[in-house]
């Protein structure tokens, strides 16, 4: 009868246990929501506070159709590639074969990392794709790509008077929002990239993806070349814009050229650049560079004639690595703490303004790195210096914020209930010993701050510095153009 009674309370505990756990979690869930609903209150009033005005941007260059595929529905996991994968030695960026490109694919699907490779297979490519529209498993569509109209498309969106420097297919034109005018003459075929879509927690294999990301490939035969340079040039001085962008010159990587062609183009694209009223503002969106040579030819011809860049985490890495090693970064962590991210932000302001200072005199039409907008899947970063053109630095993260939930999520709706937020309660300003650090505020939940970031001996600049939570889509439905969408909107309030 004792141990009856034992059994019965034991029971009862476990059932009230149970249901204590469940109700606990009910409410962490409905304060975590709430505490959601309020930042995001407060993000949109951030955002909504700057009206855009009807700002002229010139865009190049390039355009291409994009089709999308689920990867892991789409690819096959071999059993060679296992074999390579055990071995830990195999291809990642040369992409001559079918081995060597699902080598490449698997490098950075398990580190979730976004990656954009050129092969030069021309029948590899096209088979790819001819098996991407047949299949019936991976839901293939098509949409309008390339960084230059995509960005371009965000700014017209957001009121921005946009000029796009692209030759495209009447098909592919007719994709274009109708307020973009299109500087480029029409083309027969266009460029393909086939994007290759994952979300997080995504089975391939034996891997397992830990963020939503893609992989793109490209045989690219139009945009190396910046076929629409010339015609954009003819247009640019009527136009007069208050910004010029520089986007797409990725599509010159690991692309086989006659001697000197590729050097020649991007000498163009720095003329062009240089053309530009001291009074318009220039800005650089990076991208996925594995090449060294184009590395160095971008830091040579255009990133010193650039005001701004935009980049995400492993763009960053990229640049930091290339210019205080010289050497080419494949791949970084896929979520960086925020501390690590600006103290690589302030060695690649503080490398390219003392190379600023020490050659303006030689070439006065070099232009000081103002701004740099850091976006990765957590968190918005935007440093702009003090006194110069660029403004509503806290309310351009907010918008660049939102936009990354609303494209990623495609929907106008930014929903508490389908997002989530990785940003700390707090975070440090710096890995140095004693750094500061932030409080996040639901109320506040942009954090600026000023600084002071010394270049070298004889100069030093006064920085704003915003970060943003990001309010993360729960079930990604598309992660290509998210830079693109996020670059422009953090753009349109600050020009």
């Amino acid at each position: 009868m004792g141990s009856t009674s034992v059994l019965t309370l034991l029971t009862v505990l476990s059932v009230f246990t149970a249901l204590f756990a469940v109700i606990f979690q009910a409410y962490l869930a409905s304060n975590d929501l709430m505490k959601l609903t309020t930042i995001l209150q407060n993000m949109k009033t951030l955002e909504n506070q700057i009206p855009s005005h009807k700002a002229r941007v010139a865009i190049g260059y390039g355009s291409c159709s994009d089709l999308y595929v689920k990867a892991v529905d789409f690819l096959n996991f071999t059993e060679s590639l296992e074999n390579a994968l055990s071995q830990g030695t195999y291809n990642v960026d040369d992409i001559n074969t079918e081995d060597e490109f699902l080598q490449s694919f698997a490098y950075y699907f398990q580190r979730g990392a976004a990656a954009e490779r050129f092969t030069s297979n021309k029948e590899l490519f096209q088979n790819l794709v001819r098996l991407a529209k047949k299949s019936s498993t991976a839901e293939p569509r098509w949409a309008l790509g390339g960084n230059a109209p995509v960005i371009g498309s965000r700014l017209a969106m957001e009121g921005a008077e946009v000029m796009l420097a692209a030759k495209m297919s009447s098909k592919l034109k007719s994709h274009l929002r109708p307020d973009v005018r299109l500087v480029g003459s029409s083309i027969d075929d266009d460029d393909i990239h086939l994007i290759l879509e994952y979300k997080t927690g995504d089975e391939w294999g034996t891997l397992k993806s830990p963020r939503a990301n893609r992989y793109i490939l490209h045989n690219d035969h139009n945009n190396p070349f910046i076929n629409s340079l010339e015609e954009f040039e003819l247009a640019l001085p009527e136009f007069n814009p208050h910004l010029f962008v520089v986007s797409g010159l990725q599509m010159m990587d690991n692309y086989v050229y006659q001697p000197g062609v590729r050097e020649s183009r991007i000498e163009k694209v720095r003329a062009q650049m240089q053309s530009q009223p001291s009074d318009t503002l220039v800005h650089f969106e990076m991208a996925s560079f594995v090449e060294l040579e184009l590395f160095q030819l971008l830091l040579k011809d255009v990133i010193p004639y650039s005001d701004s860049l935009g980049m995400n985490e492993q763009e960053l890495d990229n640049l930091q690595q290339v210019l205080e090693t010289g050497k080419i970064s494949l791949v970084a962590d896929c979520n960086p703490r925020v501390a690590l991210s600006l103290d690589q932000l302030r060695a690649v302001i503080r490398i390219l303004n003392n190379d600023y200072y020490m050659k303006r005199d030689a070439d006065p039409n070099r232009r000081m790195l103002s701004r740099i907008h850091l976006h990765t899947l957590a968190y918005q970063a935007i440093v702009t210096a003090k006194g110069t053109s660029w403004n509503n630095t806290k309310n351009a993260a907010a918008k660049a914020s939102l936009t990354a939930h609303r494209h990623v999520c495609a929907s106008s709706i930014v929903n508490p209930d389908a997002a989530y937020r990785l940003l700390d309660d707090s975070f440090a300003t710096s890995t140095l010993e004693g750094a500061r650090r932030i409080p996040f505020s639901k109320e506040d939940p942009v954090s600026c701050w000023n600084e002071t970031i010394p270049v070298n001996n004889q100069h030093q600049l006064e920085v704003e510095i915003c970060v943003a939570p990001v309010l993360i889509c729960k079930v990604a439905k598309q992660t290509a153009g998210a830079g693109d969408n996020i670059s422009g909107a953090g753009l349109v309030l600050q020009i």
